[in-house]
């Protein structure tokens, strides 16, 4: 991991509301940005600043989350998702999340990530597979 990852540094990005990230069980008239979206484009917004403060071989896996959501968005409208870096512990980052439509604050939480190491990971994930074909 890089040096320039300091608590502090922020980003944001801008995400349409289309039609896959909108729920669909209360008819077409109510789809709204679906909760588990949410979450995704947050975890996509803090993976991806990530990766500008790693090392080659480097990448970060989502150790949890915690979010409300409050406010119903509409098919359509844009959200702003921003992340702020809270706590570096190691190569645990912490996250404080806050994202926006264009009329409200629809949600707030915290975001954890680990920063592995690719080859190291993918080697831990074959020895569980190995281990469970030989159970």
């Amino acid at each position: 991991m890089k040096t320039t990852l300091v608590a502090g540094l922020k980003a944001s990005r801008r995400i349409a509301v289309d039609k896959p990230r909108t729920i669909d069980f209360l008819g077409e008239a109510l789809r709204v940005y679906a909760t588990p979206e949410l979450v995704r484009d947050f975890e996509i917004a803090c993976r991806e600043f990530l990766l500008d403060h790693c090392d080659p071989g480097e990448d970060s896996v989502g150790t949890g989350i915690s979010v409300s959501h409050g406010g119903a968005t509409l098919l359509g409208m844009e959200v702003e998702i921003s992340i702020e870096v809270k706590e570096i512990a190691g190569r645990l980052v912490k996250f404080a999340l806050v994202a926006r439509d264009g009329m409200e604050e629809i949600s707030r939480g915290e975001h954890s990530r680990f920063v592995v190491e690719v080859e190291k990971l993918r080697a831990k994930v074959q020895a569980k597979a190995d281990k469970l074909k030989s159970a």
